[in-house]
């Protein structure tokens, strides 16, 4: 399956490699502040940077912190370029996703933490509830 359907919850369009989280994630703690990646132990893609990725992950840990560090990611230029959760959204990231101006998506209709990989070429188009690979070299 190369088109899921998924449930919009911030509006835009972005595109980027897929950066693939299979379990839960937090931008409060799992992300270093001063460099955007990602530095949570057992965490697949340890060393990743977020910057220009389409975060995918299963669901949000932790508290409302995490809106603090989305938000200096983003004035740090380090931001993902949008998230997407397959569980349903976690309202204080979906916070700071709107006041990012972060496209966000929750709730796909397949199962794209195993059939997208990271790295793969991936496009959210949020206000249409489409996440596609691809699969075009970005």
């Amino acid at each position: 399956m190369n088109v899921y359907r998924v449930r919009k919850i911030v509006r835009g369009q972005a595109a980027g490699p897929a950066l693939i989280c299979p379990g839960s994630f937090s931008f409060l703690g799992d992300v270093d502040l001063g460099n955007g990646r990602i530095i949570a132990a057992g965490n697949p893609n340890r060393g990743q940077a977020l910057r220009g990725a389409v975060l995918i992950y299963r669901e949000t840990k932790g508290s409302s912190g995490g809106v603090v560090v989305l938000q200096t990611l983003v004035r740090k230029g380090l931001a993902p370029a949008a998230i997407v959760t397959v569980k349903p959204v976690d309202y204080n990231l979906a916070e700071g996703a709107i006041l990012a101006q972060i496209p966000f998506a929750c709730e796909p209709d397949g199962d794209i933490l195993n059939e997208i990989r990271t790295g793969e070429p991936v496009r959210l188009d949020a206000d249409a509830g489409v996440l596609e690979i691809t699969g075009d070299g970005l």
